[in-house]
């Protein structure tokens, strides 16, 4: 899919056809998992070769990040599949020309659709190429930061739950346990998510404000220094939330493994206060042909008594040591 943004364009999906001509006051072609021919109409226009989806996954700094010509190829890892619940990033390729933004991307992010909104809203913001590409920055920064404060809230709801002043409402279910861990671990993931875009896209706006083309502009100067102390802030943030969500995966671990042991330790204590009875009892059913006591009077008596001082007296030396 192939949508323009300039002074004439309203960023409506355009049909490429042999005859398709792009207007020359054009700001921004997005290209949205875009087909050979609108890739070629896209580089026939800018002069410059479009990335592939190949080009997209290359890690090292050296492809993502550079400078040919006039054309500043940058490619970042964006935050994708939130409302979906399958937190993930995916890369989107940034050419910025002397006059026109290039997009190259193979997923929707909502920074994309927000801003499509809002172009609609005002038209005149798509008059220049290097501010609407600022603008779009802007967008993914602040949907990193509010991602980040949902993850806030999730690790604040966990603490809560972890560490409830009613030692009952830790004792939960297996299932609810389950769900528990789970939570932590799907908030985890979310969060490397975020740092991972939040890095990227801090390289990304250091190798911009580096070049010749924001230089020379004093707002967007001040406005790059900007974004990247927020995203510097961000990056510190997800860490110490990362941190948070580490100490709370042990914190639960460590309140199963208590559970574990006061069971173990309530078997463990019942086994010696019936063990020895048992011993007794079976003892004096084994029926032998030379057994007094089997004869006696009181043996049926005695053997109840030992059987009760066998199992009363270990439980108050535990209670007395405070072992139970």
């Amino acid at each position: 899919m192939l949508r323009l943004f300039g002074p004439n364009c309203d960023g409506s999906p355009i049909e490429v056809t042999p005859t398709t001509h792009i207007p020359a006051d054009v700001v921004w072609l997005d290209l949205l998992e875009p087909t050979r021919e609108e890739e070629s109409l896209a580089e026939k226009f800018i002069g410059s070769n479009v990335p592939t989806r190949a080009d997209l996954q290359e890690i090292e700094p050296s492809s993502r990040l550079y400078q040919r010509g006039h054309t500043l190829y940058m490619t970042v890892s964006t935050l994708v599949g939130i409302d979906e619940g399958e937190p993930t990033s995916t890369p989107i390729a940034f050419l910025l020309t002397e006059h026109q933004l290039v997009t190259v991307r193979y997923a929707d992010p909502r920074p994309f659709k927000l801003l499509a909104e809002q172009y609609k809203r005002e038209p005149t913001m798509a008059s220049d190429a290097c501010h609407m590409f600022i603008r779009l920055l802007d967008a993914i920064v602040d949907r990193l930061a509010d991602e980040i404060e949902r993850s806030h809230g999730e690790s604040e709801k966990l603490s809560l739950h972890i560490f409830a002043k009613d030692m009952d409402e830790r004792r939960i279910p297996a299932k609810r346990l389950t769900a528990l861990l789970t939570r932590i671990g799907r908030a985890q993931s979310l969060l490397s998510r975020i740092r991972e875009t939040a890095v990227s896209t801090s390289r990304l706006l250091h190798f911009l404000s580096a070049t010749q083309r924001v230089k020379r502009l004093d707002d967007e100067r001040d406005h790059v220094a900007s974004m990247i102390a927020d995203v510097s802030a961000l990056i510190d943030h997800s860490s110490f939330l990362s941190e948070q969500l580490t100490f709370q995966l042990d914190a639960s671990l460590g309140l199963i493994s208590i559970e574990q042991n006061a069971a173990m330790k309530l078997f463990s204590w019942a086994a010696v206060v019936f063990m020895p009875p048992t011993l007794v009892a079976g003892i004096y059913g084994m029926n032998f042909e030379h057994m007094p006591e089997l004869k006696w009077i009181y043996g049926y008596p005695m053997a109840l008594v030992i059987m009760v001082l066998s199992g009363v007296l270990p439980w108050f030396y535990m209670r007395k040591r405070g072992w139970i």
